[in-house]
C-alpha cells in the first residue's frame, strides 16, 4: 500500500510543483544550525545558555519548503518554529529549517514526508487529489473568499476542522494538517491589463493544474498552459505563454513584473491561497505529550507570524513592483462581479459532485 502510495504521490506532485507560490517515521537526527549573539550575555544568561546546550536533544525535527527565498513568508514561519519549540523545550527538541534545500519542488517534499527524511512540509493542498482526497481540490476554487479576514474566518473555525477531519480519515492519517498557511491573494498579470473576463480570450495564461483553477480560465476565454514555476521568468520574458497569475510577491521575488509579458497587472483577487503545515499524523501520535504541546505551540506561533508577513509583504511587494515600472490595474477598476459569475458555477458543480454543498454554504454565510 506504501509503495502504490509513493508512486502516485510521485506523478501528483510533479503536477502539484508547476504551482508557484506548490510515512514513515520523522524523527531523523539531524544538526540545528546555531545562531550566535552579537551582544555578549549576562552572567546568569550565559549559565542557563551553558545549562540549555548540555541538554540532549531527544526529538529532532526537520520543517521544510520549496522556496528559496529567504524573504519569503514561509522562511518567516519556519524560523519562528523554530525559535519557539527549542526555547519552550529547553533545547530538548531541535529543529532544522531547510529553504528550498531539500528540493525546490513539492513533490519532493511529501516524498520526503513519507519516507520519515522530513517532520514537517509546507504544500499546496493539491496533490491529495490524486490520493483519494478530491475534496482537497476546494481550497482551489476561484472567488470562494472575499477578503483575507473571510478567510482567516473560514480556516480556524468549522470549515478548517471539517477538512482536517477529512484528509486524516482519508489518507488513513499519514497526513495531519497542523495549520493553514497562505501565500496571500492570487492576481492577472501578462502583456496586456485586463478589467474583464472577455479581455483574456484567447491569451495563453500559466495557472495551476487544479481542474476547477483551469475550468475558470477557460470559461473566462483564456487558455491555461502548464509551466514550471522555475520556468516561467523565461517563458514570460520569451512569449511562450501570455500571462501568468500569482500573488504579488511570488512574482515580485522571481522578478516576473520585469518581462515582456508579465508587465502588466490586474488585481483579480480571484484566489485567496490556502497552504498546507503538514505533519505525519501517526508520528505525532507517537510523540508524548509534552511534546506534542511544545510543538502544538510553535505550530501556533509560528502559523501567526507567517500569516502577518503575508499581509506585510502584499502591500510592500506591491509598492516594489509599481517603483519598479509595472503597470496596476486596481481592484476597484476591475469587472469582479463579471469573474464572479463564472466563478460560481464551477463551485455549485464542484460541491455538487464532491457532496460538499454544506461546506460550501458555510463559507458563503461567513462572509455576510
Amino acid at each position: 500500500m506504501k509503495k502504490k502510495l509513493s508512486l502516485v504521490l510521485a506523478g501528483a506532485m510533479l503536477m502539484a510543483s508547476l504551482t508557484g507560490c506548490g510515512g514513515g517515521s520523522a524523527q531523523t537526527a539531524t544538526t540545528a544550525a546555531a545562531k550566535s549573539d552579537a551582544a555578549a550575555p549576562a552572567e546568569t544568561e550565559a549559565k542557563a545558555d551553558t545549562a540549555t546546550s548540555d541538554v540532549k536533544p531527544e526529538l529532532n525535527l526537520i520543517i521544510a519548503s520549496n522556496q528559496t527565498s529567504l524573504e519569503n513568508p514561509y522562511s518567516y514561519g519556519m524560523d519562528k518554529f523554530k525559535e519557539v519549540v527549542e526555547d519552550k523545550s529547553g533545547g530538548k527538541i531541535q529543529v532544522t529549517v531547510h529553504k528550498g534545500t531539500l528540493g525546490e519542488n513539492e513533490n519532493e517534499l511529501i516524498e520526503k514526508l513519507e519516507m520519515g527524511a522530513a517532520s514537517m512540509v509546507v504544500a499546496s493542498p493539491g496533490f491529495m487529489t490524486a490520493i483519494g482526497v478530491p475534496e482537497v481540490d476546494m481550497f482551489s476554487l476561484n472567488y470562494l473568499f472575499d477578503s483575507f479576514d473571510h478567510w482567516e474566518k473560514c480556516m480556524d473555525g468549522e470549515f478548517g476542522d471539517k477538512m482536517k477531519e477529512t484528509v486524516k480519515e482519508k489518507t488513513g492519517n499519514n497526513f495531519r494538517i497542523m495549520a493553514y498557511w497562505s501565500s496571500s491573494v492570487r492576481d492577472y498579470y501578462g502583456k496586456k491589463p485586463v478589467t474583464k473576463p472577455e479581455d483574456l480570450k484567447g491569451m495563453t495564461i500559466r495557472t495551476q493544474s487544479s481542474q476547477v483553477q483551469q475550468d475558470f480560465w477557460k470559461a473566462c476565454g483564456a487558455i491555461p498552459t502548464s509551466v514550471a514555476w522555475g520556468e516561467l521568468y523565461q517563458a514570460l520574458q520569451q512569449g511562450v505563454v501570455d500571462s501568468a497569475e500569482n500573488d504579488y510577491t511570488s512574482f515580485m521575488l522571481k522578478e516576473h513584473h520585469k518581462t515582456q509579458n508579465g508587465h502588466y497587472i490586474s488585481e483579480t483577487h480571484h484566489d485567496y491561497t490556502t497552504r498546507l503545515l503538514l505533519m505525519n499524523g501517526n508520528f505525532y501520535d507517537g510523540l508524548t505529550d509534552e511534546q506534542k504541546a511544545w510543538i502544538d505551540e510553535g505550530v501556533e506561533e509560528c502559523t501567526k507570524e507567517e500569516r502577518e508577513v503575508v499581509y506585510r509583504m502584499f502591500k510592500e511587494s506591491k509598492e516594489k513592483v509599481i517603483a519598479d515600472g509595472a503597470e496596476v490595474t486596481n481592484f476597484e477598476d476591475v469587472d469582479i462581479d463579471a469573474f464572479k459569475a463564472l466563478a460560481l458555477p464551477i463551485q455549485d458543480k464542484f460541491a455538487q459532485d464532491n457532496n460538499m454543498t454544506a461546506e460550501l454554504e458555510m463559507i458563503r454565510a461567513a462572509a455576510e
